[in-house]
């Protein structure tokens, strides 16, 4: 393959010349197939050779670290030189890079409440990134999860869609740093744009049955704020919507995103979403149809659909698109390209500086820190913190309260020490790299068991017991391969309980003092594909958390899972509840520290408990109207619900005053409430702000999160804490799908969670 002459300086080569000249002056320059081929990005996990050299890829991803540095050489090359974008599913953490720093999962972040830490997060993963030579990761995920048997509710950042904004503003400022030109930046994605997470019976990728009215109200909201804010790419969901698949949903992407919005950006595919209109969705009787049909619908960068090459190329031989089409894309991409200065710098994987950053102290400290704040005490009878609680020791080994008191703690449970469970989906084994098949280094992951032997008091005995297994796998009846090659993920089938396991189990907890009982899913329960039909804690749990609740030890369940799981009275009943969202790489140090009480439990849940699968959808967020306020046979109350989570002190609401009664559309609502830590030990106290509109012309939720503060509490303290809503945030979705705020009267609801007995409640009005 010939190259142009090395010694002219091209236009789109003259790094002094405007970025839209570039791009004209290259765009003239390229063929047809160029043209089409740099709109392609396609799976590069071994050998990129073929698809730069024969298909001219404009990207690739899930590439391994050695097709990585190929794909460079390669693309320098070429005869225009035009650089690669190199993806990866980075989304908490450097996800497949072997000893990177793997946070909490998004749904871990959640729990959170704090942006500053998620967009923290965010930052450590871009510098790791682009130290590999990758650019762009597709993160964060705006999905809204209601229904809790949808595979992919651990990639997303619960149920609120105001939350869901807050953080994934933060997540996109972390990514891309102080702009494009930034060597640490990499390309933040918003996605799955928009509505893929309403799904039917919790099914992946199913139709998402959702009114143009309703979109509005609460699925597009995030993607709107990070469009304005400049998150540099949009991804599509796999759905279809009203029988139109999100691909060539021309409102979507025309009116809304690219029209009122003004969204410049550029615009990829799910995987093989081009393909699936011909061989799934069977909307389009090729992949000329299909391609033709992608790129009027504005699509920039087509995901591995290699169909797509040709098939674009006869469509516009075939008179069904016209080229012009094809140059606004590549022109979209280019311009990426350019801004992120690659025609300058490739970013080539960069040893130096891999050395450097990748899981330095700082990322570790910055992981340790985001990874507390996830964790989430739901329940508490006073057993924890154990031992009444410790101190930190100067070796990282706590120091009991009264030296002389020995401890003995039974650690049991299948995901006690199992560090795929742990590091939880898009992590080293969860299946999407196969150049790490035994995940990443053991010694960089610290799981309860590891986290109680190594930060127990000296002298305490920590024992550890199975006592129970989650699943086993067998071939999916309908074939090893999906119709487009891809592999059908194997069938779980649950493990019965193991007779044995359990009554080792039972001994052991009848020696010891507390027992902490790890239970939760799989890897392989998680992710695209691998949505569930029911909610249980499945195997052998269930008759292991019975026995052990029978033998009367005071029993601390922790459940490390990707969502809220439906949990049974043995463990509702447990002396302790801690839930953590596949904690990543620092989890079992983090919940450790929590149980031993040397950090203070702050985490918040995101997203509701359900008690029974059949609740579905339990989000706290629900319209008015129904008959009746509970099932017949079950409450229709969580377990527990939005914004709920304990700490080891108790803080008491008061005095909550209105200061601004009445307000006008364009004014701000000011409040104030007194908190008074009543306990004995400090506090981080998430105040939540819900707003309830008495009156609207159209169906509306009960109550919405409008604002939150966080505030640090000593002992005994008392805070007057100041609040603040724009009236603008007090809106509806009217009856014409168009946003607005009513005059009228509201309440202001505030306390720790989504729970109305648990709020302190305030009226105002805004006037017309």
């Amino acid at each position: 393959m010939t190259t142009e002459n090395p010694t002219e300086t091209l236009p789109y080569l003259d790094a002094s010349r405007p970025v839209p000249e570039r791009v004209a002056d290259l765009v003239a320059r390229m063929t047809t197939a160029e043209k089409v081929g740099q709109m392609l990005q396609l799976e590069a996990r071994d050998d990129a050779r073929h698809l730069i050299e024969d298909m001219h890829v404009g990207s690739v991803l899930h590439t391994s670290p050695a097709a990585v540095v190929q794909a460079h050489e390669t693309t320098a090359q070429t005869r225009l030189r035009i650089p690669l974008l190199i993806a990866e599913d980075c989304i908490h953490g450097h996800s497949f890079w072997e000893g990177a720093t793997i946070f909490p999962t998004q749904l871990g972040m959640a729990a959170s409440w704090d942006p500053a830490l998620v967009e923290r997060a965010a930052r450590v993963t871009a510098v790791e990134v682009a130290a590999t030579g990758i650019h762009w990761t597709f993160s964060p995920v705006l999905c809204i999860a209601r229904d809790l048997r949808w595979g992919r509710v651990s990639e997303t950042f619960g149920e609120d869609p105001f939350l869901i904004g807050e953080l994934a503003s933060a997540m996109v400022r972390g990514y891309q740093g102080d702009g494009l030109t930034d060597p640490t930046a990499i390309l933040a994605t918003a996605k799955h744009f928009a509505g893929y997470s309403e799904t039917q019976g919790g099914r992946d990728a199913t139709e998402a049955d959702i009114s143009r009215r309703k979109l509005r109200a609460w699925f597009l909201p995030p993607f709107e704020r990070v469009a304005r804010e400049g998150c540099a790419t949009f991804m599509l969901g796999y759905q279809s919507m009203d029988g139109t698949p999100i691909t060539i949903n021309d409102w979507l992407l025309s009116d809304v995103l690219r029209g009122e919005w003004g969204y410049t950006g550029t615009l990829v595919t799910d995987w093989d979403n081009v393909g699936r209109m011909v061989w799934e969705q069977h909307v389009q009787p090729d992949h000329a149809h299909a391609a033709a049909a992608a790129v009027r619908a504005g699509n920039d960068v087509v995901m591995t659909t290699p169909q797509f090459f040709e098939g674009a190329q006869q469509a516009i031989a075939q008179g069904l698109l016209d080229e012009s089409a094809i140059d606004a894309a590549v022109s979209r991409i280019l311009t990426l390209k350019f801004e992120l200065g690659l025609f300058e710098d490739p970013r080539r994987p960069d040893p130096a500086r891999i050395a450097e950053v990748v899981s330095s102290p700082a990322h570790v400290a910055a992981n340790l820190e985001l990874t507390r704040r996830s964790v989430v005490l739901l329940r508490n009878d006073g057993v924890l913190p154990l031992g009444g609680g410790c101190t930190p020791g100067p070796d990282e080994r706590a120091v009991a309260p009264d030296d002389a008191t020995t401890r003995r703690i039974l650690v049991v449970g299948p995901n006690a020490d199992d560090t795929d469970a742990q590091l939880g989906d898009w992590a080293g084994r969860s299946g999407q790299a196969g150049w790490l098949p035994d995940g990443h280094p053991r010694h960089l992951i610290e799981t309860v068991l590891d986290g109680l032997r190594d930060r127990s008091p000296a002298g305490w005995q920590v024992t550890h017991a199975r006592g129970a297994d989650i699943l086993e796998l067998a071939p999916d009846p309908e074939g090893e391969f999906f119709p487009d090659g891809q592999p059908r993920p194997q069938v779980v089938v649950p493990c019965a309980p193991d007779e044995t396991l359990i009554a080792e189990a039972v001994a052991a907890a009848r020696d010891a003092d507390y027992v902490v009982a790890v239970v939760g899913d799989r890897i392989e329960l998680v992710g695209e594909g691998r949505s569930t039909a029911t909610l249980e804690l499945i195997g052998g749990q269930v008759a292991l958390l019975d026995a052990l609740a029978a033998t009367g030890t005071p029993l601390v369940v922790v459940v490390v899972a990707s969502k809220p799981l439906v949990l049974p009275d043995s463990a509702l009943d447990a002396a302790a509840i801690v839930w953590a969202a596949n904690p990543g790489m620092r989890g079992g140090q983090a919940i450790a520290e929590i149980l031993l009480g040397l950090v203070e439990p702050s985490g918040r849940l995101p997203i509701s408990f359900a008690r029974h699968v059949g609740q579905q959808p339990t989000f706290y967020n629900q319209l008015r109207g129904q008959h009746g306020t509970r099932y017949a046979d079950l409450t229709q109350r969580p377990a527990f619900a939005f914004g709920e989570g304990l700490s080891y002190t108790t803080v008491e609401y008061t005095d909550l005053e209105v200061l601004t009664p009445r307000v006008s559309a364009d004014g701000s609502v000011a409040a104030r409430v007194t908190l008074h830590n009543t306990g004995t030990r400090p506090a981080l106290e998430t105040v939540q702000v819900y707003v309830s509109d008495q009156v609207t012309s159209t169906m509306w939720a009960d109550t919405e999160l409008k604002a939150y503060r966080q505030v640090e509490l000593a002992p005994g303290e008392r805070v007057v804490v100041d609040l603040t809503v724009a009236a603008a945030d007090c809106s509806i979705v009217d009856a014409d799908a168009r946003r607005v705020v009513e005059p009228g009267d509201f309440e202001l609801r505030v306390g720790p969670s989504s729970v109305r007995e648990r709020q302190l409640t305030g009226t105002f009005t805004i006037t017309g």
